[in-house]
């Protein structure tokens, strides 16, 4: 288990969390990113990171801007897709989690932060040169006047006692159903069940006549 210190201290019952560790995404594109859908609805937000996939709507780079080309209607902007799938990802964790614990599907990202991650050196030809690693965490929380959903409960796995024992029971069953007594006791159980039931005659054996049997002789 991932064990971080979260940025946001405020956590609530109401509230739900999911955390993204060592991502392999720039940490400039992801604060632009987290700048951008912060204060949004999950589900808001995720169409939005899907426009960003389909190019249909950029992410404004309101910092780390330099070189950036300019999109229509919000200056610098770019569609980050590698960094903008990881995100998403991390923000349907936070709703799933959210739902095991019995929150609503109306939920508001009300915190999303990028953290730099430790940089390890690439290998091979592309040593001396760092990887690209971000922390991501995101916050959720119920809207007001959502209804709740009610709280998911994991089955319970069975012991290896409980599952011996289930093992044993099936085998004297089965070994009951084999034994030559019972499949007769069965078998007048269900004659005895049927009403009015007659026995069945017998056919009488027809015996050969005179001259057919005389006739085999000869042959």
């Amino acid at each position: 288990m991932v064990q971080t210190n979260y940025s946001y201290s405020a956590f609530t019952d109401k509230t739900a969390k999911a955390y993204g560790k060592s991502l392999p995404i720039s940490t400039k594109v992801a604060i632009n990113i987290c700048n951008a859908l912060r204060g949004l609805p999950v589900n808001k937000a995720l169409a939005y990171l899907q426009d960003v996939l389909d190019e249909k709507r950029a992410i404004p780079f309101t910092r780390f801007s330099d070189g950036v080309g300019h999109r229509p209607g919000i200056g610098a902007g770019r569609y980050p897709k590698k960094a903008s799938q990881a995100i998403a990802e991390i923000i349907a964790s936070a709703a799933n989690n959210a739902a095991v614990k019995g929150l609503s599907t109306d939920l508001k990202i009300v915190a999303i932060v990028a953290n730099k991650a430790s940089s390890p050196l690439h290998y091979g030809r592309q040593r001396r040169r760092s990887m690209k690693r971000t922390h991501i965490e995101v916050v959720v929380e119920e809207m007001e006047g959502a209804t709740p959903v009610a709280k998911k409960t994991p089955k319970k796995a069975k012991t290896t006692t409980e599952k011996s024992l289930t093992k044993k029971t099936a085998e004297k069953k089965t070994s009951k159903k084999d034994e030559p007594g019972a499949q007769a006791e069965n078998g007048a159980q269900a004659e005895s069940s049927v009403p009015n039931a007659e026995p069945r005659a017998s056919k009488p054996v027809s015996k050969p006549s005179k001259a057919e049997s005389s006739g085999e002789d000869k042959k």
